[in-house]
């Protein structure tokens, strides 16, 4: 085994290569029961506080490992960070031959066939797109890799990246005939060679269920697969193991079999017909619900008026369209990719409405222009653990927030790691003299119609203190945007010039890019800024937290884990709801110190922390920094350091 003292040591090969490294005993420790789990292909979930060095914990027994190694991350943000800077350094570093790739998942990369035809019809929703498509074919013909994140001339937000990437479902696989070109596949191939491949957790969940990315055929030669931002793979798991069908996806059909109706079948006149009939059905089954935005369990929705006369004749549409399409289906490829993606989704919708799964809770999601039906599972942990057996290897989890004061327990019952090696570093930041953390006294009862308005209230107060340079994480966009509202009048009335941001403005790196920039700016946002966001130095002194992140308890899915946790006699409260909100805080509060010369204070505004019995279980998980009630301390903390000039 390598010899890991000396390499995370004062002289050792990370310190003499990689600029501002510092030895941390808690990293070197995490890498010690890593190189051990890789050595006897075990189990181990391991908790590391803020500062410790997760990554290069795990990059460097990885790398020193000799065998195949899966890395996987939460989101692309930490996939393209390892990618690109982490892993070259680490392996240069060590000066190890270790091959590296990074597999996306298809739609990130651009696809020759969809390309094509969509610069060939020229049918465009804007005069943007028109003009991208001509970029996007100049950088597919020129680009090795494809991936649309080496193109930033076209916004990765833009409406033409649906037309000239690939789905599961329209990749027509080797009838194509860009096959040997496709970018995708020139993706496997780079992985199926390398020692390392990075990838995030829907796409190694996509294809452990689907078969349909590349992760399947990694995984029999792989020896250790590495999760981090573990905390979201219990949700991330429950999308891909549960069976979901959204009238996106009918609506994706129909368009692309109206363009095989103008290309391939132009004098099969029912088929224009046919789409033109599932189109209106779609959009007939969506007015049945109300505002986007909403879930409902499935027993309300077959409730609603309308509901099974509209789910009827969707039904009938997809079955008249798939008939059509059967009679035209040897013409072409993409004529026969349509017709079985009919045959699919017709039994994919049949399958939802019957509900014979006990296992999966049926539910509905409502957006803007589409119905998302969901079966989603109540418990992940026996499906999971079935994806581990097979080829001995190991498996390492790991985040910042897994446990409850040192309790895995939560975790481990969620993913099926009854016998996994646990293990909990703290963060290396001297907590007690960076940070102070404030509840105000004298706030409402959080379901109260007044307590929004004494959030704000209690927050300008604090901003005005730390000179702005704040967060306001909020649990629901409705009290995001009320606060935002109310701070925005107050500034106005106090003449206060903090720049005020809010999440949905704009991007969230072009937010965070602002933020930075201002120096003395407040951002209020809800669950995007919760976690992943990195805001180092004075820019950001001070986190708002309006209330205890508690799931929803109208959540379809949450209320039946619950009457289910509950009809087994066990207290779903304590052994579900509170490890969420604990594990959840965690990531919010971790947004506030993120380095040894960062200062700041979080501010909790839920009085339960205080209040209730189960609140010092809550405030004990989070870092150990000074308490206080008191909001004169808010002050006298911050004039111990005034806030530095803003240019």
């Amino acid at each position: 085994m390598a010899d890991l003292p000396f390499i995370f040591g004062a002289d050792g090969a990370l310190s003499g290569t990689i600029p501002g490294y510092r030895m941390r005993l808690q990293q070197l420790q995490m890498a010690e029961a890593i190189q051990q789990a890789i050595k006897d292909h075990s189990v181990l979930v391991a908790e590391a506080g803020t500062g410790t060095g997760k990554t290069f914990a795990y990059l460097v027994p990885a790398l020193l490992s000799g065998g195949k190694v899966i890395i996987s991350t939460g989101t692309k943000t930490l996939q393209d960070q390892l990618f690109n800077r982490d892993l070259p350094a680490v392996r240069d570093a060590l000066k190890v031959p270790v091959t590296v790739a990074m597999l996306k998942g298809r739609a990130n990369y651009v696809c020759h066939f969809h390309l094509e035809r969509a610069a060939n019809e020229g049918r465009f929703q804007n005069r943007d797109d028109a003009r991208y498509v001509h970029i996007i074919r100049n950088f597919a013909a020129s680009n090795g890799s494809g991936d649309k994140s080496e193109l930033p001339e076209v916004p990765e937000n833009s409406s033409i990246w649906p037309s000239v990437t690939s789905t599961r479902d329209n990749c027509i696989g080797q009838d194509c005939a860009f096959y040997k070109q496709c970018f995708v596949l020139e993706a496997r191939k780079k992985a199926l060679a390398a020692d390392v491949v990075v990838v995030n957790h829907h796409l190694f969940f996509a294809d452990v269920m689907l078969r349909d990315e590349g992760v399947a055929e990694l995984l029999p030669a792989t020896n250790t697969v590495i999760f981090d931002e573990a905390h979201q793979l219990p949700e991330t798991a429950g999308l891909f193991f549960g069976e979901d069908v959204s009238t996106s996806q009918i609506m994706d059909l129909a368009r692309d079999a109206q363009a095989e109706a103008l290309t391939s079948a132009k004098d099969c006149i029912p088929l224009p017909d046919a789409v033109a009939a599932l189109e209106k059905a779609v959009r007939d089954f969506r007015l049945v619900f109300g505002l986007d935005g909403s879930r409902m369990p499935v027993k309300a929705a077959l409730e609603r008026e309308g509901f099974n006369e509209a789910f009827t004749v969707l039904l009938a549409r997809m079955a008249e369209l798939s008939t059509v399409l059967e009679s035209q289906a040897e013409r072409d490829p993409a004529l026969e990719n349509c017709w079985q993606r009919a045959i699919a989704l017709t039994a994919q919708l049949g399958a939802w409405q019957t509900g014979a799964d006990d296992n999966l809770v049926r539910w509905v999601e409502i957006f803007t222009q589409s119905v998302q039906l969901h079966a989603t599972p109540l418990s992940i942990a026996e499906i999971f653990a079935k994806q581990m057996e097979g080829h001995p290897r190991a498996w390492i989890f790991t985040s910042a927030t897994l446990a409850v004061r040192n309790d895995f327990g939560h975790y481990l019952g969620q993913m099926g790691l009854p016998l996994a090696v646990t293990a909990c570093w703290d963060s290396p930041f001297d907590y007690p003299n960076q940070s102070l953390l404030f509840v105000p006294p004298g706030m409402p009862a959080p379901n109260s119609a007044g307590y929004v308005a004494a959030v704000a209230a209690m927050a300008l107060q604090a901003i005005k203190a730390s000179q702005g340079r704040a967060f306001l994480l909020c649990t629901s966009l409705r009290a995001m945007r009320d606060i935002h509202a109310r701070l925005k009048d107050a500034f106005l009335c106090d003449g206060l010039d903090y720049p005020l941001l809010m999440q949905g403005e704009s991007s969230r790196s072009e937010l965070l890019d602002r933020f930075r920039r201002l120096g003395n700016a407040v951002l209020v946002g809800s669950q995007s800024f919760w976690e992943g966001v990195d805001v180092r130095g004075e820019a950001l002194s001070l986190v708002i937290i309006d209330k205890l992140p508690f799931a929803p308890p109208d959540d379809p899915v949450l209320a039946a884990r619950i009457d289910k946790m509950n009809a087994e006699g066990k207290n779903a409260f304590m052994e579900y709801q509170l490890p969420y909100s604990v594990i959840t805080l965690k990531q919010g509060a971790g947004r506030l110190i993120r380095d040894e010369t960062d200062r700041g204070v979080l501010m909790i505004c839920d009085p339960r922390l205080v209040e209730k019995p189960y609140g010092k279980r809550i405030w004990q998980s989070l870092p150990p920094m000074k308490r206080t009630r008191v909001a004169a301390d808010v002050a006298a903390f911050f004039s111990d350091q005034p806030a530095p000039p803003v240019e």
